[in-house]
């Protein structure tokens, strides 16, 4: 037997010594789990996205809760917030939040835009007393009116929509269990190969 027949077989010994079945085994094992913690991460983004849109309808701790899920979803993987060609784009939208302020806004603007009216009725009419339908008084209204502007302030929705996008892999339990399942399949796979070549060039060589 020459010399390198000798180490392609002692090579193909050692081979054996590797349980592929073994290889096999921990590579399932270790895709399982890391199915079972992507699903986890999922569940998880869930609840915390829910918490978001609970505090946004009841006015609650709206920041923390954003804060939160912002937290989670950059550090772990399967939690993007949207899928499907029909998912709301952004995904978070606080429209109560936006709702609140668009009230408010509006209640603002008409209670400044009433107090001009009734400074503007209380200066003309000290000035042109008389008759509610004089011309001097109405153009003085209308010129105080001129004078003292309201504006009703524009609120940017943009401000209040949010997406998160989670990392491609995230080193939690289920990137690691990614990592390992791909590591075992490699060596089981150059388990099997290897021992074929070795076999073949044994065969062609005897």
């Amino acid at each position: 037997m020459s010399n390198r027949k000798r180490r392609l077989h002692h090579i193909l010994i050692l081979l054996r010594r590797v349980n592929s079945f073994l290889l096999l085994g921990l590579c399932i094992f270790f895709a399982v789990m890391a199915v079972l913690a992507l699903r986890s991460n999922n569940q998880n983004m869930v609840k915390l996205r829910s918490a978001v849109f609970e505090a946004d309808k009841n006015n609650k701790d709206i920041e923390q809760s954003l804060k939160n899920l912002r937290e989670y979803v950059y550090d772990h993987m399967n939690t993007n917030l949207a899928s499907g060609a029909n998912a709301v784009k952004p995904p978070i939208q606080l429209k109560y939040t936006f709702d609140r302020l668009n009230a408010a806004n509006a209640a603002a603007y008409q209670a400044q835009t009433k107090q001009v009216l009734d400074d503007a009725e209380a200066t003309c009419v000290a000035q042109y007393p008389g008759s509610v339908f004089s011309q001097p008084r109405s153009e003085c209204a209308k010129a105080y009116g001129a004078a003292h502007p309201v504006t009703q302030k524009s609120i940017q929705d943009d401000l209040y929509k949010f997406d998160f996008l989670s990392p491609a892999w995230s080193p939690d339990q289920a990137g690691w269990s990614i990592l390992a399942a791909g590591f075992f399949f490699m060596l089981f796979v150059v388990r099997v190969l290897s021992s074929w070549v070795i076999k073949r060039e044994l065969e062609s060589n005897s």
